[in-house]
């Protein structure tokens, strides 16, 4: 695993000893590594979107309803 060295603001290194302090991690690298996998995956899911509205953007006009148009997006989701 790579070693880093980084510095946070006070409000930022209290909050992660914080959450240390209450068991909830183990450790500050803990914590951060689980912060940027959430990171992480958000950004997967804001580039899913921005790649579907792009493509709706490109396809026009539908007649399908929101009902409609949320169940194929929810099924596209879970393959």
């Amino acid at each position: 695993m790579a070693r880093q060295s980084i510095s946070f603001t006070e409000p930022n290194d209290e909050w992660l000893k914080s959450q240390v302090d209450s068991q909830e991690y183990s450790s500050k690298s803990e914590l951060v590594n689980d912060l940027i996998r959430q990171a992480r995956s958000q950004q997967k899911q804001i580039d899913w979107i921005k790649a579907k509205l792009e493509k709706a953007e490109k396809s026009g006009y539908t007649d399908a309803t929101k009902e409609q148009i949320l169940a194929e997006s929810k099924s596209d989701l879970h393959g």
